[in-house]
């Protein structure tokens, strides 16, 4: 793989993808359907997941792609591939709360090296270089020019003041169990895989996932987090958590700074 070329389409699809989404977003009305698994789908999902397909098709036409809205594509076996949720966030798109990300990560040898993660509606973009460090871009953005960038890298945490980050969508009890086994200074909620892009920023030390998601939900966040310096683990053994698993199913998971001193399960 050209890392340089990877980014360069990575990033230019996010961005295409992200103006596609926002028509749909600010437009006075969309239709929402229901999947298989009874998860919500919008034409924001089908016609980024189009453009992006489309795009990493015809630039890498010899490398495996697995994306949430083809359901052909989850039975697809390897561990080196290109994985998309074009619309990281439905629930949060739907109700228009703006925490929505478009992902696509490149996974080589069950790890995921590159991804971008694009917030349309919060002007913020995430994304791993050619060298695999993690970089901030600043907007308004350009798909043919870009902007000026700041490196990323996670907080010294304090593990007697600890900054974490929850999901909005999906906090429950067990959630709340686990962070209480922690010195927290704040907790946040967020949408999204932008969780671990807060984590890579230094904003939050610590996101722990007790519950449900899938590879395409997590492959860009976790790239960009290890991209800064942190880690993604599973929340049972801490060990570390690897992609290209049986129908791209992911076990609970903790994402944190290496200077945060994880609790058991």
């Amino acid at each position: 793989m050209n890392y340089d070329d990877l980014v360069v389409v990575m990033r230019r699809l996010a961005l295409e993808a992200g103006d596609k989404i926002m028509e749909i977003y600010n437009s006075d009305d969309f239709d929402v359907k229901q999947k298989s698994d009874d998860s919500p789908v919008t034409v924001a999902d089908e016609a980024a997941d189009a453009l992006i397909s489309a795009g990493l098709r015809s630039a890498f036409p010899d490398v495996m792609l697995v994306t949430e809205e083809q359901a052909e594509s989850h039975s697809a076996t390897g561990d080196t591939f290109l994985i998309v949720d074009p619309l990281d966030g439905t629930k949060e798109f739907i109700n228009r709360r703006g925490d929505f990300t478009v992902n696509i990560a490149y996974v080589e040898a069950g790890v995921p090296t590159r991804g971008v993660v694009y917030a349309p509606a919060r002007d913020r973009m995430f994304y791993t270089l050619a060298d695999g460090s993690a970089v901030e871009e600043k907007g308004p953005f350009s798909k043919n020019e870009v902007g000026e960038t700041t490196a990323l890298k996670v907080a010294e945490s304090d593990n007697s003041a600890l900054l974490v980050v929850a999901s909005k969508s999906h906090r429950d009890q067990a959630t709340d169990d686990y962070i209480n086994k922690y010195s927290v200074k704040d907790t946040r909620s967020a949408g999204s895989s932008l969780k671990f892009c807060l984590v890579a920023t230094g904003e939050a030390d610590l996101y722990p996932r007790v519950g449900r998601t899938m590879e395409w939900d997590t492959a860009a966040g976790h790239a960009v987090l290890a991209g800064a310096g942190g880690r993604v683990v599973r929340f049972d053994d801490h060990s570390p958590l690897r992609y290209g698993k049986e129908g791209f199913a992911n076990p609970f998971f903790i994402a944190h700074a290496p200077a945060v001193e994880l609790k058991d399960a």
